[in-house]
């Protein structure tokens, strides 16, 4: 059983994005959750890769184009 030891949600347009960063008997991971139409896809990364997947994160958002909405 997973342990939720912080959580925050998002809405951006028609999507939901829960960020929970959780804890079990075999670690402690983030679990990035996006809910549209009805569906779920999550992904998890595990704590010791926390610090690179956000220097990467990072670094794709500043280098994306600023998208006009159409």
């Amino acid at each position: 059983m997973d342990n939720i030891l912080i959580s925050r949600d998002l809405q951006i347009e028609r999507k939901h994005f829960f960020i929970e960063f959780r804890e079990n008997d075999r670690g402690r991971f983030m679990r990035i959750t996006e809910e549209a139409h009805g569906r779920r896809n999550s992904i998890i990364i595990p704590s010791t890769g926390l610090e690179e997947f956000h220097r990467l994160f990072n670094e794709v958002a500043a280098s994306a184009p600023e998208s006009q909405p159409a």
